[in-house]
């Protein structure tokens, strides 16, 4: 009898042994997700919590996603990008433009009149960011996504049909690369945070801004100006994001915990996210619509005279990345080929 009660003891030990090490093994890991915007705003709602719903549904809740909108884990815009790579944030979504010239291979799909199409660019983007940007832009980070909103546009006071229209505007530029072309048609470009549109509208410091259809859901741009001016055929700009963790912290996680990570990120999440931004544009152009705006809508005819305005931009972001080593024209035709590519197979 005491034989069995020792020995029955001794399988409940290793029952208990047992059950630790599988705990271990299953631990929760978390993750801070930090990025700019409010938790409501298109890009957390449509993209980033599906993301990261998904990651913690298919690592059978083994990865808890903690989800920190509008800066709240301090810091500002510009600075989410060096908080991950430092550890400050495991992951974050960022605007590259926010540090200008710091990603140079990026603002290949930020020069003016150079995209279209959110998913064609968010494609040529990520095919681009494998063969140039993980080991150089990027080194220091694990990219998840890489991707582009829908056709960036002015948004202003006073209706802009013509270069000629945005004479002493002050402007809100997207990138330094639109910023560039609001130079040369005599506008003044102002820098500012996308969360600081509304009031600096409301307050009049500036006259107009550069964002996409979606955002001016969140920001109420439709109801502080009134005046809204898309392009046919390429955007005046667009601006290009990304999804990036901590290395260590990716590096640290099992390979099964990894692969949820991998199998989650990449070229096809990219463009989902980027043709999710553009799909939002629609509701919120309505918006401006049933609000009685006036939308100019730009031709491609009348869009040349624009366009031969943006040459010198490109010809000086050429010159300007070839003392980093890098052949902006070449990466120019390369990006619109597989532009091109993406649209010819979808």
């Amino acid at each position: 009898m005491t034989n069995r009660r020792a020995l029955l003891a001794a399988v409940a030990a290793l029952a208990v042994t047992a059950v630790s090490a599988t705990s271990a093994l299953a631990q929760e890991v978390t993750l801070k997700l930090h990025q700019f915007l409010p938790a409501q705003a298109n890009v957390p709602k449509l993209i980033l919590d599906v993301w990261a719903d998904k990651v913690e549904a298919d690592s059978e809740g083994r990865i808890k996603i903690e989800r920190f909108p509008a800066m709240q884990l301090g810091g500002t815009p510009p600075e989410l990008i060096d908080q991950a790579i430092d550890g400050i944030a495991d992951i974050v979504w960022a605007v590259n433009g926010f540090t200008p010239g710091r990603f140079p291979h990026t603002e290949v799909f930020e020069l003016p009149f150079m995209t279209s199409d959110a998913q064609a660019t968010s494609y040529a983007y990520w095919t681009m960011f494998k063969e140039h940007m993980e080991d150089s832009d990027f080194a220091d980070l694990k990219v998840l996504g890489t991707w582009v909103h829908g056709p960036g546009m002015l948004h202003t006071k006073d209706p802009v049909s013509s270069p000629e229209d945005l004479q002493g505007m002050k402007i809100r530029g997207g990138s330094r690369m639109v910023n560039q072309l609001l130079e040369r048609v005599g506008a003044e470009p102002i820098g500012l945070p996308v969360t600081a549109i509304p009031e600096a509208l409301s307050k009049g410091v500036i006259d107009g801004t550069t964002i996409p259809w979606e955002v001016t859901t969140s920001l109420k741009v439709s109801e502080l100006v009134h005046n809204h001016t898309e392009f046919d055929g390429p955007a005046i700009y667009n601006l290009t994001f990304i999804l990036g963790m901590n290395k260590e912290r990716y590096e640290a996680l099992p390979d099964d915990l990894k692969k949820v990570i991998d199998d989650n990120s990449g070229l096809e999440f990219s463009i989902f996210a980027g043709g999710t931004m553009a799909d939002a544009d629609g509701p919120a152009r309505q918006i401006a619509v049933d609000l009685g705006n006036n939308i100019v809508t730009v031709s491609e005819e009348d869009a040349a005279k624009w366009e031969e305005m943006a040459r010198p931009v490109y010809d000086a972001w050429i010159e300007d990345v070839k003392g980093k080593g890098i052949d902006g024209a070449a990466l120019i035709e390369e990006a619109r080929a597989l532009m091109a590519e993406y649209k010819a197979n979808n």
